[in-house]
């Protein structure tokens, strides 16, 4: 699609909000964020490793549709390209959460913790943990 002579993509790129991924993106994008600048083979085989069995071209074509959605960086400086994660994780997550939120519980944040409180037994130090973050908040 074109916005008069620039291309979606580039037009979505030059804004500051990132692209949403795809669970399969972010499922890359969790092994960039904890191993950091990684080749696409790297990255394949954490995914087989970790997630679940996924072809290496299907990985790669993937990368490189999120570095044309400017979700990674690429250094093409050498033979085996290096891809980074071109959003920081806390701003991912919270972009995400935040979609959630309002999109499942009306923009709701208290009446997503009282679901989650419900739905899961929540240990002794969670709930402490919890009441501090409250004390936080309240001062």
């Amino acid at each position: 699609m074109f916005i008069g002579n620039i291309s979606y993509l580039s037009f979505m790129k030059s804004k500051n909000t990132p692209a949403e991924p795809t669970k399969s993106e972010l499922e890359i994008l969790q092994v960039l964020w904890k191993c950091g600048p990684s080749t696409v083979r790297f990255v394949n085989d954490q995914l087989n490793e970790e997630k679940r069995e996924v072809n290496y071209t299907s990985t790669l074509k993937l990368m490189q549709i999120m570095f044309e959605k400017g979700l990674v960086d690429r250094d093409d400086s050498q033979m085996k390209h290096v891809y980074t994660a071109a959003v920081e994780e806390k701003k991912m997550k919270a972009m995400l959460l935040d979609k959630f939120v309002e999109t499942l519980y009306d923009g709701s944040a208290s009446t997503l913790m009282m679901q989650l409180l419900g739905n899961k037994k929540t240990s002794k130090k969670e709930l402490e943990a919890i009441r501090e973050i409250l004390k936080k908040l309240d001062q």
